[in-house]
C-alpha cells in the first residue's frame, strides 16, 4: 500500500502565544484523515500510516512536545541489543520436525539426502540453526513456528476534557472506551486513569501484565504534566512542593517542578511525579493555595504525547516500538533490582533519623514546660494533708525504718525444725 507523505506548508507570521506551551498553527498538505461521513475511524488505519493521516496539529497544545511517541535512543538501543545478542540454537532435525514436516528420524534421512540447505549451504545431520537462519528444502523456504510470545498492542489516546475513564457510567457521560478498535480474543486495558476534566496522554494495551507493570507503584514509572494555575507560585511554595506536602493520604511531592511562564492570571508549570494517586497533582497545588485551571499529561514513562496527535484521536505504537519499550522496561527493572538493597538501607536510615527528630522535638517540648508546676501541686497537697504520698501516715509520726532488715533471714532467728 502506497503511503502519502505529508509536507508542511511554509509557516506564515506566527501569532502571539496565549500560553508558553502553545505552538503556532501549522497546516498539512495531503490527507486530513477519514471523513465522518465515510464511517471509517482512525483506528482502522494501519499503525504505520497513523502519523500521515492525523491531519493538522492541535494549535492549543503545549509547545515542545515530542516528534514521535518513543524516544529514538530507546529504539536504537533495542536495535543494537538485537544485533549483539546471540540467538539460541537448536538441532536442524528438531526444528524441521517442530515445523510439522515429519519425525526427527525422517528429517535426519532427508538431511542425509542433501536436499536441505541453511543460508544457501548444504546442511548435515547435527547442524544447529537459530531463528535468523533461512532453511530450505529443495529450494522451498521452510516456515517455522514462532517461539516468541506475541507482541502486545499499545494504543495512545489524546484524551480531551469531558470524558470518563470507565466502561460504564451511571450518569451517561462520554467514555474513552467507546471509540476503541475491536481486538479479537482480547480487550483494551487502560493504563492508569485521568480525571474527567484532565486532558492528555492515555495509554491502552491488550496486555494486562504490561498494564500492571506500568501502574504498580513498585516500578516508579514517571509521569509528566503541563499544569496551568491561576497566579504565580512563590519560591517558598515551589520549594515546599518538591520537598514534600502532607496530604490526606500521606506525604507527596513532585520530583521536578519547572516554571514555564505565562501571561495575565494564567501561569504554566511542568511537573514530574512517580505516583498515580487520585487527583494528586491538583491536590498538591491546592495544598499550597493554588488552583489548577488546566491539566495535561504529556508523558507516561518513555512514551510521550506526539505533538501531531489532536485531541480525541488515537495512534498505535508499531510492534518495533513496543518491543523497544519492553526492553527498556526490562533494563530499568534490572537496575532497580541492583539498587534495591542500597535504597532499603537509605530508607531505614531515613526512618531512624525521623524517629530521632521526633524524640528531640518531644524532649524540647518537655523542657519547655515549667518543672515546678507538678512539684508545687504535690507539695501543696502534702501540706494540706500532712501525709506521705505512699502510706498516708503523717510525716511527723512516720517511723524510722532505716535499720529495718530487707529480704533474707532475720538475725538470731533459727528456722523451725520439721519433725
Amino acid at each position: 500500500m502506497k503511503k502519502t507523505v505529508n509536507a508542511r506548508k511554509g509557516a506564515g507570521p506566527s501569532k502571539s502565544k496565549k500560553t508558553p506551551f502553545r505552538r503556532p498553527g501549522q497546516a498539512f498538505q495531503g490527507e486530513r484523515g477519514p471523513s465522518r461521513r465515510s464511517g471509517r475511524s482512525l483506528h482502522a488505519i494501519n499503525p504505520g500510516e497513523a502519523y500521515d493521516r492525523l491531519g493538522p496539529a492541535d494549535a492549543s497544545m503545549p509547545e515542545g512536545l515530542a516528534e514521535s511517541p518513543l524516544a529514538l535512543e530507546i529504539i536504537n538501543r533495542a536495535r543494537a541489543a538485537k544485533k549483539t545478542v546471540e540467538l539460541p540454537t537448536e538441532k536442524l532435525q528438531k526444528v524441521l520436525a517442530d515445523a510439522g514436516l515429519g519425525s526427527r528420524r525422517d528429517m535426519e534421512a532427508l538431511i542425509g539426502e542433501g536436499v536441505v540447505t541453511v543460508n544457501g549451504q548444504t546442511a548435515r545431520v547435527g547442524d544447529r540453526v537459530s531463528a535468523a537462519d533461512a532453511i530450505r528444502i529443495e529450494g522451498r523456504l521452510v516456515h517455522r513456528k514462532s517461539t516468541e510470545s506475541p507482541t502486545p498492542r499499545v494504543l495512545m489516546y489524546h484524551k480531551p476534557a469531558g470524558e470518563i475513564v470507565s466502561r460504564d457510567d451511571p450518569e451517561g457521560r462520554p467514555s474513552v472506551f467507546h471509540g476503541l478498535p475491536r481486538v479479537p480474543g482480547a480487550r483494551w486495558v487502560a493504563v492508569g486513569r485521568l480525571d474527567f476534566n484532565t486532558e492528555g496522554l492515555l495509554l491502552f494495551t491488550t496486555s494486562g501484565s504490561l498494564a500492571n507493570r506500568l501502574m504498580h507503584p513498585r516500578y516508579e514509572i514517571e509521569r509528566e504534566y503541563a499544569v496551568r494555575v491561576i497566579g504565580e507560585l512563590e519560591a517558598e511554595a515551589m520549594q515546599e512542593l518538591t520537598k514534600g506536602v502532607m496530604l490526606e493520604d500521606g506525604m507527596a511531592k513532585f520530583d521536578e517542578l519547572h516554571d514555564e511562564g505565562g501571561t495575565g492570571l494564567n501561569h504554566w508549570y511542568r511537573v514530574k511525579i512517580r505516583e498515580g494517586r487520585n487527583r494528586e497533582v491538583r491536590r498538591l497545588f491546592e495544598a499550597v493555595g493554588s488552583v489548577v485551571s488546566r491539566l495535561i499529561r504529556i508523558r507516561y514513562g518513555a512514551v510521550s504525547l506526539p505533538k501531531n496527535l489532536p485531541r480525541g484521536k488515537k495512534m498505535e505504537l508499531t510492534p518495533e516500538e513496543v518491543r523497544a519499550w519492553l526492553l527498556d522496561l526490562d533494563e530499568a527493572e534490572k537496575k532497580m533490582a541492583a539498587e534495591a538493597p542500597a535504597k532499603a538501607e537509605a530508607k531505614k536510615l531515613e526512618k531512624s533519623q525521623a524517629r530521632l527528630r521526633a524524640r528531640a522535638l518531644a524532649r524540647e517540648a518537655d523542657e519547655g514546660r515549667k518543672p515546678e508546676a507538678r512539684t508545687d501541686r504535690k507539695g501543696e497537697r502534702f501540706k494540706k494533708s500532712g501525709a506521705s504520698d505512699r502510706t498516708g501516715v503523717p510525716f511527723a509520726e512516720a517511723r524510722d525504718l532505716s535499720n529495718r532488715p530487707t529480704q533474707g533471714k532475720r538475725p538470731g532467728k533459727k528456722p523451725a525444725s520439721r519433725g
